[in-house]
């Protein structure tokens, strides 16, 4: 579980959003500085271990943080598809930034395991059954304008549609990494089937803006291994 998502939790916990890891912190500050100004460094992972939000210290390999780091990568690449949905200037960019704040969400929920988290931790990450919902809404909202899909297509139609492609295949990668925490019962439903209906969602959407933007997909073809 990398620094900057467990900064990124200790400064949810101190707005009273939502957090999703628990670490005691040690920050170190220059002696002309403030002692309240706080280091993204925090030592307290150089020997292999982190915390879940249950305060359960473990491997940092440990299948938490691995649907955790995923979500995270997953998080970025959206990132980047917002930047260029806005340097293309569509409706697309504030729709991705909400889905990166709901990923944040999401990672919360991960990183409370359900069977020893009190209660009053599991109502601070309790995810929403309407993102799911609201995915699907804008799934179907972009399928009504899109042609037919009669082809295998290849990640192509412009930087925003082939960033949204990516983005859609780490969202797989991050499914998987999630499925064993979903077994045992150590995340909700709605939150394995939002990372499931995510990668749905940015495959229409990689379509959508090709077409917003006046992009060609490229359609698979079957390659003649004689030439």
């Amino acid at each position: 579980f990398n620094s900057n998502m467990a900064n990124v939790a200790r400064l949810s916990v101190r707005r009273h959003a939502l957090p999703f890891i628990r670490t005691i912190r040690h920050y170190s500050c220059a002696k002309d500085e403030s002692p309240t100004r706080l280091r993204i460094y925090t030592r307290t992972g150089d020997k292999g271990k982190t915390s879940n939000f249950a305060g359960q210290r473990l491997p940092k390999d440990d299948v938490t943080f691995e649907a955790l780091g995923t979500t995270d990568e997953l998080s970025c690449a959206i990132g980047l598809a917002s930047e260029f949905s806005q340097e293309a200037k569509h409706d697309l960019s504030h729709i991705l930034q909400d889905i990166q704040c709901i990923l944040q969400e999401a990672a919360s929920h991960i990183a409370t395991p359900r069977s020893i988290a009190t209660e009053k931790k599991l109502a601070q990450t309790e995810f929403s059954a309407k993102h799911v919902d609201k995915l699907e809404h804008l799934i179907d909202k972009m399928e009504d304008e899109l042609p037919p899909l009669k082809n295998f297509i290849l990640p192509s139609g412009g930087k925003t549609s082939a960033s949204l492609h990516l983005a859609r295949s780490i969202c797989r990668r991050a499914e998987r990494k999630i499925v064993p925490l979903y077994r045992e019962g150590e995340i909700d439903q709605e939150v394995f089937k939002y990372i499931n209906r995510l990668s749905d969602f940015l495959f229409v959407a990689a379509r959508y803006t090709a077409k917003k933007e006046g992009k060609d997909e490229v359609i698979y073809h079957r390659v003649d291994s004689t030439d």
